[in-house]
């Protein structure tokens, strides 16, 4: 549990709300318009009925009494209509305040992600990566509406309406505000202390629950296999129990704090009756004037009334903003425990590079013995070389180095003669091309999915990419063409299909050192034949890796390496590589 104070830990979103501190200071300016008309309707009303009833018995005795029902009803129609108008005008500019405060929380945090490394999303699930980005944020957008807004403005009610009041009886002010301020103060730092550990940990129970349930459903085949799923199940009913635990305490805590509320805005109302029927008995005061006061002290149970529940969830935001927090701090400093991924802005020299490691290490966080170490290599500006290896040897870590996904634990590594920490990160993308054996296809269409590696590509050089593949005839026979959906992971593709996609992706590119991944995984051996002469002839005057699990009788023999070439990969294997995936 992290030890930073509240103000370290909602800092940097405080920071990030004050960039539209315009907004936040029109929405705080409608909210109390709000409250002061709601507040000001009831005083008002209870005034005019008072008044009116007074004025008429007056009248049954037979005394004269002149009394104005115009201005006073002028008043309440104007304190009515400027609380519809102003409590619709607060949500709407709220609400979309709000929004835009979740666009620049979603932003910041997305552009936080893109920076991590390999390993720093290797120490998360997926799940919990998409609970921080979608549940963490959508708890901490409420920052600004739960608890900032409503007890600055709950503050200056009860000061300004304790001000009021002390115009016709100051006792009564003093009186109001001695019980509620000290309610305020414990509505936002008593529940808020009372509710912390418990809404803290209600909020990890719902990310693991959340985790679970996936888990469960991505998995059942498994679990049913291996006759798991009741050990499975019970796990998550487990947590779930837990969860209703910290629900029910949490829930009591606001339970407590609510009926404070009442009780305290009800003692308020007493003690504002009895001062100030006090000062009408010494005419110091009208009898409307005294019915008035107890009145308005009730108008303030509406706004102390959001506080107990907001506050007592701080812990829930806490932790978001911890978790949040996290993410922030290792995509910022590029930190993955033992390296740095850094970004210069040096740019790769066009056409085929070099690529050399000298004495590279690699070792996960947590690992028994590295992934590489001690490792050299050196490929010639357009030579083709290929590691082999069985899997777990390395092949996918230098992969992962050659394109700064990964920092080294020690070693050097140059693209081009030139650092790869010093290459500019756009340069890099665009000159070092990597066809992986994991295919990323998007819930678009095979036009965006294909615009992936060359955002400027027309409908016919789509077709020609396509075509290199012999995917054009598949393509063309479908109902919408290039706009066709491939569904989401690209689940509406066979194995097949979603591979040659990808090198038809590929093909869209210009990189000038290329990194193939068993390129034709999944595809039959005729494909294959077909299409590997294509892309011995794409690869001239590139610089090619090729990472497979063997040569001479694997599955995919690489074109253009020599028998000298084979010899240093295998040499590469044995000497340079642990077992360590």
């Amino acid at each position: 549990m992290s030890k930073r104070s509240l103000r370290t830990t909602f800092a940097p979103w405080l920071r990030l709300l004050a960039q539209r501190r315009g907004r936040l200071a029109i929405g705080v300016l409608l909210l109390i318009v709000t409250v002061f008309s709601a507040v000001g309707l009831l005083t008002l009303s209870g005034w005019f009925i008072a008044a009116s009833a007074l004025a008429g018995m007056a009248m049954a005795l037979g005394m004269a009494v002149a009394f104005d029902v115009y201005v006073p009803g002028g008043g309440i129609r104007f304190f009515a209509v400027s609380r519809t108008v102003a409590r619709y005008a607060e949500r709407l500019y709220n609400h979309d305040t709000v929004l835009r405060l979740l666009a620049d929380l979603r932003h910041r945090l997305f552009v936080a992600m893109a920076r991590l490394d390999d390993r720093s999303l290797a120490r998360q699930r997926a799940s919990d990566w998409l609970n921080r980005l979608t549940a963490d944020i959508d708890t901490l957008d409420g920052l600004y509406l739960r608890l900032l807004a409503p007890p600055v403005v709950a503050l200056a009610a009860i000061v300004l309406l304790a001000a009021f009041l002390a115009l016709w009886v100051p006792m009564v002010g003093l009186a109001v505000a001695a019980l509620l301020v000290p309610t305020w103060a414990w509505l936002t730092a008593g529940q808020a202390w009372l509710g912390m550990a418990s809404s803290r940990r209600q909020v990890a129970h719902l990310q693991r629950l959340r985790s679970q349930a996936i888990e469960h459903l991505t998995g059942l085949a498994e679990l049913e296999a291996y006759r798991s799923r009741d050990w499975h199940r019970q796990g998550f009913f487990e947590r779930e129990e837990k969860l209703s635990r910290d629900q029910q305490r949490t829930a009591g805590v606001a339970g407590f704090g609510v009926a404070l509320v009442n009780l305290m805005v009800g003692l308020g109302m007493v003690a504002a009756l009895w001062l100030a029927a006090a000062a009408w008995q010494q005419g110091m005061i009208s009898g409307a004037v005294m019915v008035m006061m107890p009145i308005a002290v009730l108008a303030l149970g509406e706004v102390l009334a959001l506080l107990p529940t907001a506050f007592t969830q701080l812990g829930a935001s806490r932790g978001a903003a911890e978790r949040l927090n996290e993410v922030e701090e290792v995509g910022q400093a590029g930190q993955t425990g033992q390296a740095k991924v850094s970004a210069g802005h040096a740019q790769l020299p066009t056409g085929a590079f070099s690529v050399r490691l000298r004495g590279v290490g690699l070792h996960y966080p947590g690992a028994l013995v590295p992934a590489l170490q001690d490792l050299d290599l050196v490929l010639a500006p357009g030579e083709r070389l290929a590691l082999t290896g069985a899997s777990g040897a390395g092949k996918s870590s230098v992969a992962a180095l050659l394109t700064r996904r990964l920092p080294p634990s020690q070693g050097e590594i140059l693209l081009g003669d030139i650092p790869i920490g010093e290459v500019d990160e756009a340069s890099l993308r665009e000159r070092v091309a990597i066809l992986g054996q994991r295919i990323d296809l998007f819930q678009d269409s095979l036009a965006s999915n294909l615009r992936l590696a060359a955002p400027e590509a027309t409908d016919a050089q789509l077709w020609q990419a396509l075509a290199w593949v012999e995917l054009a005839d598949w393509a063309e026979a479908l109902p919408h063409g290039l706009a066709t959906p491939v569904g989401e992971g690209g689940r509406a593709l066979s194995g097949g299909q979603a591979r040659r996609l990808a090198l038809a992706r590929l093909w869209l590119r210009d990189p000038g050192l290329v990194i193939l991944d068993e390129p034709f995984a999944g595809l039959d051996a005729a494909t294959v034949a077909r299409l590997s002469p294509r892309l011995d002839a794409w690869l001239t005057g590139r610089s090619v890796l090729y990472l497979v699990h063997q040569l001479d009788g694997g599955a995919f023999d690489p074109p253009g390496i020599t028998r000298e070439q084979r010899l240093q990969a295998r040499l590469a294997e044995r000497n340079q590589f642990s077992d360590r995936a």
